[in-house]
């Protein structure tokens, strides 16, 4: 087992869960990554004041990037990044080895951190949650993020196992918690304290979360509006509940219309309107139907409306 390096007391703000653009084509192989519209917006959440930024995450459509593409996100985002803004790899897979490899390599790239993901497809009882997530943290000196998600993956990693696995591995330091649940966060705070980080994974519950003891956000909203997801969470955490209220509120229409189909497809057609990025995903996703793209494009315009009135 490695020597964990010095860890950062916690992780907490804001973290965009980055999207990966792809060139616009109509023939699915041909989908490269757009290099020159990520740095663009990887640039623009720095400018945005955003804590940190996780590439390859299901925002970045993880499951249909290649290793060698997975590899070259990372390697880029770290570059962008260094000095500016932490970079929290995705390397989570439904295969311990495969889990290993990737998290090596993404701190070997420079990574601050990793984010595993709950294995999904397999259904691993609790013990074989305990045992992937001890064994990925004893390959690497870099902290580990884990990631609750079982609307997708399928499995609930309970509260008692991730307690379990803080015992054991002293770099496992964080979760970002997307089970849809205040409760849930509530359970882990009361139990771990300081121990464990916790991460919203659901943007229209950051501030519940944070109320109860959450450190901030893995954000999917930032990737459109940065700062002011920032400012929610930087206002949160700092006590001023006041004014993070009514800025997260105002937020709130967008945070929905950015799940009406599956992430990432409505955050791709919101980037598309902004920014002019290609709204294309990758296969058995599709573009966001006319109706999503709508519904994105009225909560956008009523959230900048009301902004600027």
């Amino acid at each position: 087992m490695r020597t964990p390096a010095a860890m950062p007391t916690r992780f907490e703000g804001t973290y965009t869960a980055i999207v990966t653009p792809f060139v616009h084509a109509l023939n699915e192989s041909d989908k490269a990554i757009d290099w020159d519209a990520y740095e663009r917006l990887v640039n623009a959440q720095i400018a945005g004041g955003v804590r940190g930024v996780v590439p390859c995450g299901t925002t970045g459509e993880s499951p249909s990037l290649s290793k060698e593409e997975q590899g070259s996100l990372v390697e880029r985002t770290v570059k962008l990044c260094k000095g500016k803004a932490q970079v929290i790899a995705g390397t989570g897979t439904n295969c311990t080895r495969s889990t290993i490899a990737l998290s090596q390599a993404a701190e070997k790239a420079g990574a601050d951190a990793v984010m595993v993901v709950v294995p999904y497809y397999n259904k691993p009882t609790q013990r074989g949650l305990l045992d992937h997530y001890t064994a990925v943290a004893a390959a690497v000196s870099c902290p580990v993020v884990v990631y609750n998600i079982p609307g997708r993956s399928g499995i609930d990693l309970s509260v008692e196992t991730l307690a379990r696995i803080a015992e054991v591995a002293p770099n496992v330091v964080a979760i970002k918690e997307a089970t849809g649940n205040v409760l849930r966060a509530q359970q882990i705070v009361r139990l771990l304290g300081d121990r464990m980080s916790v991460l919203s994974g659901d943007d229209a519950l950051t501030l519940a979360m944070i109320a109860v003891g959450a450190r901030g956000v893995i954000s999917v909203t930032s990737n459109v509006y940065p700062a002011e997801v920032a400012n929610v969470t930087r206002l949160a955490l700092a006590g001023s509940f006041e004014q993070a209220r009514k800025a997260h509120l105002a937020l709130v229409g967008v945070h929905d219309a950015m799940f009406i189909e599956a992430n990432p497809s409505p955050v791709k057609a919101a980037l598309a309107a902004k920014h002019g990025i290609s709204d294309g995903v990758r296969g058995p996703l599709a573009s966001a139907s006319d109706s999503a793209r709508a519904a994105v494009l009225e909560a956008m315009s009523a959230y900048e409306g009301n902004r600027s009135s």
